[in-house]
């Protein structure tokens, strides 16, 4: 296999069944467009097999067997926010992540991510999320630093044992009575953008708070017991208080890659969960903020004048 290099993971590809007489052969079909680079790669012995052996242009084709190769990441506009460091040790850096920045390479966001920029910016080239916060979403965000630490702090959150708050801003109701419990089951199909409830058992929880409330808007506190996909933005929008900036729910409207006027009014504010290594508690807060909730926009969807 290839190690990291200058902050990504190459791309591991199955050969699937098929007639190609070579390895290349399958690469350059594959990829027509990079078929120039692809063979360079070849050359170069940058295309490797599972056994860290390099593949040559008379390699032959080996239906269900992988090979690993770096692809040339496209040309990312910055995205103008940077990245804060709340915490680093030996086992974990903890960092407070701005609004417009994925968490980790995904679909047109490679360079331009949490995880990529952290590498290489701290010379951490095993760095690994232990958890996810959506692109649009600010706050707390936890990293692993050693590869051998990091299935101990992943399953933290993949066993639900990590206590999260988040802040939001959102339309205010006076008929709605919080604090409430939400729960409904909550579906997101590969390939579409918007996550739905169903009818059928509760697979989501979310327990909402209002703390505060400046004429039609307020400010909330979101207790995730759950983690489905974008299960907080579904949740407010099913009380009929979507997200400030929130232009997925209800109603789904297009934003330009590089329109960043409108952040989605989200913050994971709080993180705790007591140490896997040493058992110590730990606690870490974001020091971004929502803004001021006199000056929020005011409602989804509407344009700016």
């Amino acid at each position: 296999m290839l190690p990291i290099r200058d902050g990504l993971n190459p791309t591991r590809l199955r050969l699937p069944a098929g007639e190609w007489p070579t390895v290349l052969e399958y690469l350059v079909g594959r990829f027509p467009d990079d078929a120039t680079r692809i063979r360079e790669k070849v050359g170069l012995g940058e295309v490797v097999d599972e056994r860290g052996t390099a593949i040559t242009g008379e390699t032959p084709y080996r239906a269900g067997s992988f090979v690993f190769l770096y692809r040339d990441p496209p040309h990312e506009d910055r995205v103008p926010f940077e990245i804060d460091i709340l915490h680093r040790d030996d086992d974990l850096l903890v960092v407070d992540k701005p609004h417009f920045l994925a968490t980790m390479p995904r679909g047109m966001y490679v360079v331009e991510t949490a995880l990529v920029r952290l590498r290489r910016e701290l010379g951490l080239p095993d760095l690994s999320p232990a958890h996810r916060l959506d692109r649009l979403t600010a706050g707390v965000l936890v990293f692993t630093v050693r590869p051998e630490v990091r299935r101990a702090y992943q399953m933290l959150f993949a066993e639900r044992l990590v206590r999260k708050t988040y802040h939001a801003i959102a339309g205010f109701d006076p008929a709605l009575e919080l604090p409430r419990t939400v729960r409904s089951r909550i579906v997101k199909e590969r390939g579409v953008l918007q996550a739905r409830e169903v009818a059928g058992d509760p697979n989501s929880e979310t327990v909402v708070e209002l703390l505060d409330r400046n004429g039609d808007h307020g400010l909330y506190r979101l207790l995730p017991h759950t983690g489905k996909t974008h299960q907080l933005r579904v949740h407010m929008s099913s009380l009929g208080i979507p997200i400030a900036g929130d232009n997925f729910y209800p109603v789904l409207y297009d934003v330009a890659p590089g329109d960043y006027s409108n952040p989605l009014r989200l913050l994971a504010h709080s993180l705790e969960f007591d140490d896997p290594i040493t058992g110590a508690a730990r606690r870490f807060v974001s020091a971004r903020t929502l803004g001021n909730l006199a000056e929020q926009t005011p409602s989804n969807g509407e344009k700016h004048a």
